[in-house]
């Protein structure tokens, strides 16, 4: 972030509320937690929408593709258009997207249709996801910002620890139908929500060219987009073939317990990354590459007992739960006034990404067996790694641009209900 940015946060915070408006941020986090969901839902849904559409489960798998391939394509040049409007007003029309998209998906009837729909709400998630984390971060004071994003993205673990597995219950209850139109009244909700407490925030209009290149050349910023690709790529591969792998070692009836264990130790990971990631943020992203590693190597050499296959899950956990709000501050800060055109690259590259890491692992699958995939993600491991430690100047450094009064000794303040309050910080 620029020193003109920073002094400008900082005195926001300074001069506005010092405290967190949770009620705006859990409105966001409900927001994160509809956009993961519903990328993610189709997976436990798959037998049945392939029964009732009349295609094979591998066609119907590509709904998850086709949602990624809609954020990858559009994230950048929607950002780049929208960035003159007022962000209330965006977030809006982007939640109203995925309202319109899940209906549209629970009432087809065929699949070419559901595919659009699929498109559609790729193209809402795009709009979201470069927005969410900048937008937490505006709703807090300097000091507070990392917190900010880490409640915002506490989503994430939520939607995939307990909303796939509630969405695969009730959609075999009550059919996948009824498990996408939940989607849309949950979406309803929200959008009164946020008419309701989230504050609103200008754009920023840009004149000339766009803003993509001249981010790229920003410095700190192809660092953190480069561990992005890399890391997001590693977790793919296994976390999509999970089940699989689990199969392999005999415990394929625990996958839900395994993920459930997952999910518990992303959010741990949550709380910790928000308590310290203002003064830390460096040493926790290099924290969280190695428990990642650690955690595959275990899953390598020591899988056939299920007691360290579970302590490996929950340093995964611990690892990979915080990276989403580490990345999306680590881009913001390289990024600056570039910071929403940053996040569009980081959310282009996350999605493509996880595309990517759905395919390396079929093939690796295919050739090598799934017990190929630690020995892969540990090997995509290194190179991240390497980059962390060295962007220590810019992208990773020792000490944050945005830092307050924190980075000069005083300790900061542990995360606690003492510091969230319904009202907003000034705008």
């Amino acid at each position: 972030m620029s020193n003109h940015t920073a002094q400008h946060v900082g005195s926001r915070g300074g001069s506005g509320n010092q405290k967190l408006p949770l009620a705006a941020l859990l409105a966001l986090a409900t927001a994160v937690f509809i956009t993961s969901l519903t990328e993610t839902l189709p997976a436990g849904l798959l037998p049945a929408m392939s029964a009732d559409l009349g295609v094979g489960e591998s066609a119907m798998g590509q709904t998850v593709t086709i949602y990624a391939i809609g954020t990858a394509l559009t994230a950048i040049p929607l950002t780049a258009a929208t960035a003159g409007w007022r962000r209330k007003r965006l977030l809006l029309t982007a939640m109203a997207g995925f309202a319109v998209a899940n209906t549209v998906t629970a009432l087809s009837g065929n699949y070419p249709l559901t595919m659009v729909a699929r498109f559609v709400a790729g193209v809402a998630a795009g709009l979201a996801w470069a927005l969410l984390a900048g937008y937490a971060r505006r709703l807090a004071p300097a000091h507070l910002q990392g917190k900010a994003i880490a409640i915002a993205m506490a989503g994430i673990p939520v939607a995939l620890s307990l909303g796939v597995p509630a969405g695969t219950f009730l959609g075999k209850a009550l059919g996948w139908r009824f498990a996408f139109l939940l989607m849309t009244v949950l979406t309803v909700v929200l959008l009164a929500w946020i008419t309701a407490t989230v504050p609103d925030h200008p754009g920023q209009r840009r004149e000339g060219r766009t803003p993509v290149l001249s981010t790229l050349r920003l410095p700190g910023v192809t660092p953190v987009l480069t561990v992005t690709l890399v890391f997001v790529l590693a977790h793919t591969i296994l976390y999509t073939y999970i089940a699989t792998f689990l199969d392999h070692l005999g415990m394929g009836g625990s996958t839900d317990v395994v993920l459930l264990v997952f999910g518990a130790a992303s959010l741990v990971s949550i709380w910790i990354v928000g308590a310290h990631i203002h003064r830390r943020l460096r040493a926790l992203t290099i924290a969280a590459t190695l428990l990642v590693a650690v955690a595959v190597a275990l899953l390598a050499v020591l899988a056939d007992s299920p007691a360290l296959v579970y302590l490996a899950v929950t340093l995964w956990g611990l690892g990979w739960g915080g990276a989403p709000t580490l990345l999306q501050t680590a881009v913001g800060d390289a990024g600056g006034e570039s910071a929403d055109a940053a996040q569009a690259m980081l959310i282009t590259l996350w999605n493509a990404a996880m595309a990517a890491g759905g395919v390396v692992g079929g093939i690796l699958l295919g050739q090598l067996g799934s017990e190929s995939f630690p020995w892969s993600v540990l090997a995509l491991l290194v190179p991240v790694l390497v980059v962390v430690i060295a962007a220590r100047r810019h992208g990773f450094p020792a000490r944050r641009a945005t830092a307050g009064p924190d980075v000069a000794g005083t300790p900061e303040p542990a995360l606690d209900a003492r510091e969230f309050t319904s009202a907003s910080p000034r705008p």
